[in-house]
């Protein structure tokens, strides 16, 4: 039984995105295409134990999910329609040329990442249709609530069919254009595989994170001269190669001072580090990604955390600040300054961000080390008590736990 659960498991991730884009084309339709996949994913849940997997599951899926969209629109059209739709379902036209891109997964979130919706309604849909997140874990990714969420996914929907923006294969031209939604969607699956934010998931979910490295080294290939995706894919690389490090045996978060170095993956820091000084010798000015790079680039130069270049690291994050003004970023660089100019410095810049990121677990348990560091024992378990009840990852809710409980 646990196996073939399995398998319904890996045929949801491999052709989920397949089936949506399939029915999508032939009914122009997002709604219903969602709906009839559902429908055919619940099917298998309750047939296949039963009767075994079939030898083709994303065939049986596909010509499920057909079937129940057919039934669908016969019943909310006229006869007319249905003669319609009916010929739409026909599989005579000959297949759809696949464009710049080969790969299925890649040229389906290029083909959603359409320019004419705004940037957070293409995200949320695309992480919703094709990276598999749910609207929770979307909502976390972007510091928001549920519904915030579920309306964009909708508003998003609804432009789609009120301006008939066309499910259209994307050409090479159409890539510039849409590769900034591309690059944050992959960014943030990769953030949701390298600390899942689930009480209910694993703590590091790397089958999201090699799904996002994987993706990332297509577009590094289709567009190697882009500054940006060079920079997202040595970011992912050199976090990746701590990824064994960051759990102990026990199952509690280890933070970069306490990780193992000698099991890192030195292969993939490399290759990370290659591409930052590729950047570097480019003389371009760099983008977002590629100074996240950077930074990760001078904490994995370090023997030890006693080696790091503190000064270097506040330089850059002054760089991403002017870039990027988010509260996230601000909360980011104060870390770094409480290692160059002490606790209580980084304490009074924490301190400021409390309105923006007050449901925002790092930010408290930021603040609760801080106060740590400074002596302020009580309110430093205040600090971690809110910590633990806003985190979801139990790996760092233990962390957090322990360090909470070690305070006098």
């Amino acid at each position: 039984m646990s196996d073939i659960r399995e398998e319904i498991s890996r045929a949801h991730r491999e052709e989920w995105a397949r089936v949506v884009a399939s029915l999508t084309r032939r009914f122009g339709d997002l709604d219903v295409a969602e709906d009839a996949a559902a429908e055919a994913f619940a099917i298998a849940v309750e047939r296949w134990p039963a009767d075994g997997v079939p030898p083709n599951p994303g065939a049986w899926l596909t010509t499920t999910a057909n079937r129940k969209a057919i039934d669908r629109i016969r019943r909310e059209h006229k006869r007319d329609d249905k003669q319609r739709e009916a010929h739409m379902l026909s599989d005579h036209d000959p297949p759809e040329p696949v464009g710049a891109i080969d790969d299925d997964r890649l040229r389906l979130i290029f083909t959603c990442c359409h320019p004419a919706l705004a940037i957070e309604a293409r995200v949320a849909l695309t992480l919703r249709l094709v990276g598999g997140l749910t609207v929770p874990e979307i909502a976390r990714a972007f510091l928001v609530q549920e519904s915030t969420i579920g309306q964009r996914i909708t508003r998003a929907k609804a432009k789609i069919r009120a301006n008939r923006i066309p499910y259209r294969v994307p050409s090479a031209d159409d890539l510039p254009a849409r590769i900034s939604g591309v690059l944050a969607i992959l960014y943030l699956v990769f953030n949701e595989g390298y600390l899942a934010t689930g009480p209910d998931t694993d703590p590091v979910r790397h089958d999201l994170t090699a799904e996002a490295i994987r993706l990332t080294r297509l577009i590094h290939a289709l567009m190697p001269d882009d500054g940006e995706v060079a920079g997202l894919l040595a970011l992912m690389l050199i976090t990746e190669a701590r990824r064994t490090a960051r759990v102990s045996a026990n199952g509690e978060l280890v933070t970069l001072d306490e990780q193992d170095r000698g099991a890192w993956d030195t292969a993939l820091i490399a290759e990370g580090h290659q591409l930052v000084r590729e950047r570097l010798a480019a003389g371009v000015t760099p983008g977002r990604y590629q100074i996240l790079a950077a930074i990760n680039a001078v904490h994995t130069s370090a023997r030890d955390i006693r080696d790091t270049d503190w000064s270097q690291v506040v330089a850059l994050y002054d760089q991403l600040v002017r870039l990027d003004p988010s509260p996230i970023v601000a909360l980011n660089r104060a870390i770094a300054v409480a290692e160059l100019d002490g606790p209580e410095v980084a304490l009074a810049t924490v301190d400021r961000l409390e309105e923006k990121l007050a449901g925002y677990h790092a930010y408290h348990a930021t603040r609760a080390d801080l106060l740590r560091r400074l002596g302020r024992s009580q309110e430093s378990r205040a600090a971690y008590d809110d910590a633990i009840a806003l985190s979801g990852n139990t790996a760092e809710t233990a962390y957090l736990t322990r360090r909470r409980d070690q305070l006098r």
